[in-house]
């Protein structure tokens, strides 16, 4: 398995540890509920630590415009499918803005290390 692929997977995976992350935030409420809490706490600290891996290959602005990017929309289906948050079009629109830039960030960006 090549570097750069092993740097996109351990970058998915911290994705994925981050929106649990914030989705338990909903459900420490305010850090009081202690399961919640450290669920909180164990996650984010994963997905640090795994950006913090992949960083070694992939350039850090590209690495975390990716992260927060597909975190940001991704937060926001989990928000609307689990808690029934609402978005309005302007927010749909601008999550549409950062599912694109994430796309011409990877097709065409020399700098995200293809």
């Amino acid at each position: 398995m090549s570097n750069l692929l092993l740097a996109y997977i351990l970058l998915g995976c911290a994705i994925i540890a981050e929106v649990i992350g914030s989705s338990f935030l909903i459900k420490s409420e305010g850090f009081t509920k202690l399961l919640p809490s450290l669920v909180v706490l164990v996650l984010f600290s994963t997905a640090f630590y795994l950006l913090s891996q992949v960083i070694k290959t992939i350039p850090l602005g590209i690495a975390y415009a990716i992260w927060s990017g597909v975190g940001i929309v991704l937060t926001a289906i989990v928000g609307y499918l689990i808690f029934k948050q609402t978005l309005d079009t302007p927010a749909m629109i601008g999550m549409g803005f950062i599912i694109t830039g994430v796309i011409i960030i990877n097709l065409f960006s020399q700098s995200s290390g293809h």
